[in-house]
This record gives structure tokens, C-alpha cells and sequence, in this order.
């Protein structure tokens, strides 16, 4: 079993930044890849970005390329997700995940921390 716990959502003005935290619980092949996804109410849980840590490849969405960074700690065994301006429909739970390998598909995804909120005011 891995556990993961995510940190760093809150509130902020749009045009502002946030920085998420993802802390795993240890490093096995069933968390080779680190995802995060997001989740508005009324939505569906959305693809945000995932970070495989063997190679240090990334991808994004495309409504977040270019503001949007995920990087990896080894030595902490976390990722991070930068988020720069930021924009009212930004506004969801936050949700990090963990895979054995690279998707951008939730079903994918065997592990899944609580959800941090993040709201992006106007």
C-alpha cells in the first residue's frame, strides 16, 4: 500500500499562484508515476499533469501547459505541482494519484490522496 498526502491548496486571487504538495508514504513500482487530477463540482475528475520519476518525463493538459509545472523530490519521496496564474476555473479539489505507469486515464491510477481545495477568485 502506498499513502498519499497532499498539501497547499487554499484560496487565492486569480493571477495569483499556489503550490501543491504530494508526500508518498514509500517508492514501489505501483507509484512509478505520479498524477495529479482535479475535480469541480458537477465534473468530472479532470487530467492535470503527471510526473514519471524513472526519466523525470512530465505531461499536461492542455488548458494548463504553460502555468501549470510538476517536479519531483527523490530524497522526499514527493511531487509538486506550481500552479501560476491562476484562473477562476481553476477552481477544484486537487487530487494527486499514484500509477505503475504513465496515463493521463484516472482508472489508471491505483492510489489517490484525500484532495486539497483550491479556489480561484475573481
Amino acid at each position: 500500500q502506498v499513502q498519499l498526502v497532499e498539501s497547499g491548496g487554499g484560496l487565492v486571487q486569480a493571477g495569483g499562484s499556489l503550490r501543491l504538495s504530494c508526500a508518498a508514504s514509500r517508492r514501489t513500482y505501483t507509484n512509478s508515476v505520479m498524477g495529479w487530477f482535479r475535480q469541480a463540482p458537477g465534473k468530472q475528475r479532470e487530467f492535470i499533469s503527471r510526473f514519471t520519476w524513472s526519466d523525470g518525463s512530465t505531461d499536461y493538459t492542455d488548458s494548463v501547459k504553460g502555468r501549470f509545472t510538476i517536479s519531483g523530490d527523490n530524497a522526499k519521496n514527493s511531487v509538486y505541482l506550481q500552479m501560476n496564474s491562476l484562473k477562476p476555473e481553476d477552481t477544484a479539489v486537487y487530487y494527486c494519484a499514484a500509477s505503475s505507469r504513465p496515463s493521463s486515464l484516472a482508472h489508471m491510477y491505483n492510489y489517490w490522496g484525500q484532495g486539497t481545495q483550491v479556489t480561484v477568485s475573481s
